[in-house]
């Protein structure tokens, strides 16, 4: 797991955990009919505060939780007490047996392109399956979408673009993987400017800035929101990506 995983994201651990947005309770569904019923075991890689934990817990399974920051596994525990925790890193954790589901929350994008599939069909059992959850931020009104983007330009703040099948597409392309398939499941979300702020003081690419750029861009950021209307209206672009571990 890159190094910013294990860095940034447990000084706001109480933060993410009240301002991220969960998941519906119909993927838990579409995850299950994917299974064929009920796995022996779930492991969470980067479970984080647990956002994930909660959709991946209604399977009824037992839950095995991965977390390199010791400060987001403490609150995990707190919240999970029934789940095992285990604080370690993705690239150096190794499992006891090999696993027959291996899960994660938008987490795809901090592992290295260059070794995560490799390292996923490692650890799954012959047929096991991944499942990884994305999650696009987007902005559903247009005059607001071209407002915040002028903010964040600013400060040459940019999120990588991404379209929504692109983690499936690196678990087909690598050939490690058969029968991957991508669900859709967006939802829209109104914020408040404060509450935007605070959801945006918990993604990485915000908390790696210097600290005097990350004031200057929650100014702009605020003149923008209040300058449209004073609510933030977005469209949670979600995905289900899943895959079976090929022999």
């Amino acid at each position: 797991m890159a190094a910013v995983a294990t860095t940034v994201f447990g000084e706001v651990a109480a933060q993410y955990d009240d301002i991220r947005p969960g998941y519906p309770a119909i993927m838990a569904e579409a995850l299950s009919a994917y299974l064929g019923g009920t796995p022996e075991l779930i492991a969470e890689i980067g479970a984080g505060t647990g956002k994930g934990t909660e959709l991946f817990s209604r399977l009824g399974a037992p839950m095995l939780c991965v977390e390199p920051d010791p400060r987001m596994a403490e609150h995990l525990r707190a919240k999970f007490p029934q789940a095992e925790v285990v604080s370690a890193d993705f690239d150096s954790w190794t499992p006891s047996r090999p696993l027959p589901v291996l899960a994660g929350t938008l987490i795809w994008h901090l592992l290295d392109p260059a070794t995560r599939c490799v390292r996923a069909h490692s650890l799954l059992e012959n047929g096991g399956v991944i499942a990884v959850i994305g999650r696009k931020h987007a902005f559903a009104d247009d005059e607001q979408r071209l407002a915040l983007h002028a903010a964040f330009a600013t400060e040459r703040y940019r999120e990588a673009e991404r379209n929504s099948e692109w983690i499936v597409t690196d678990l087909r392309d690598s050939g490690l993987f058969d029968d991957a398939i991508t669900q859709r499941f967006d939802s829209d979300l109104s914020l408040s400017a404060d509450e935007y702020v605070r959801m945006l003081q918990t993604f990485s690419s915000f908390r790696l800035r210097a600290a005097d750029a990350q004031e200057r861009l929650l100014g702009a950021i605020r003149e923008a929101v209040e300058a449209t209307g004073g609510v933030v209206h977005m469209r949670l672009e979600t995905s289900l990506n899943l895959g079976r571990r090929a022999r």
